[in-house]
């Protein structure tokens, strides 16, 4: 059943994408990385990052997607839960040069403040630099987890941990893994 619903999501995802708005993030070699992003105003409360950086209403954040097909795709033969957090955090942590590096290429550089995600795979995030925080909206936070259902039965997932922003400033985003030019 679920290489099933995998084949389905395959096929859909293209759909998805084009009308998502979203663009990839490519890596050195021009391939595409696990990272989707679009530009976005963030509707939250306020919040204070790590770093000392205040994300306001309206302020213009990068959304970031991973691209769950091809990640599920990629880890359709590990079982264990424990690798497949391992796998994926390694997946990401070599991803993010490549989204600092589009991010300072951004023609809106200047006014991005930063990055911004919601995920349920949030373990291990903060030592890629993230901020960890949670959806104050109960409503909104409970859609997202509904949402993130089908990804969870698909992954195989035992772990359903509770969806959460992760934020992190462009200031930390480059300075953390901005390749040098």
């Amino acid at each position: 059943m679920k290489s099933y619903l995998l084949g389905v999501w395959n096929t859909l995802d293209p759909l998805y994408y084009s009308f998502s708005r979203l663009k990839y993030v490519k890596d050195l070699e021009k391939n595409r990385t696990l990272f989707r992003v679009r530009l976005t105003r963030y509707k939250g409360r306020s919040t204070v990052l790590k770093d000392g950086t205040v994300i306001h209403k309206n302020d213009l954040l990068l959304k970031i997607h991973l691209h769950n097909v091809k990640i599920m795709n990629e880890l359709y033969a590990v079982t264990s839960d424990t690798r497949r957090a391992v796998y994926i955090y390694h997946m990401v942590k070599r991803a993010m040069p490549m989204l600092a590096k589009y991010v300072k290429n951004h023609y809106r550089y200047n006014d991005i403040k930063g990055i911004i995600g919601i995920t349920s795979l949030h373990n291990g995030s903060k030592r890629l630099g993230f901020d960890n925080i949670t959806i104050p909206n109960p409503v909104y936070r409970t859609y997202k987890q509904m949402t993130f259902t089908p990804i969870n039965y698909i992954a195989s997932s035992s772990r359903h941990e509770e969806p959460m922003y992760l934020f992190m400033s462009k200031d930390e985003l480059v300075n953390r893994y901005g390749l040098e030019d």
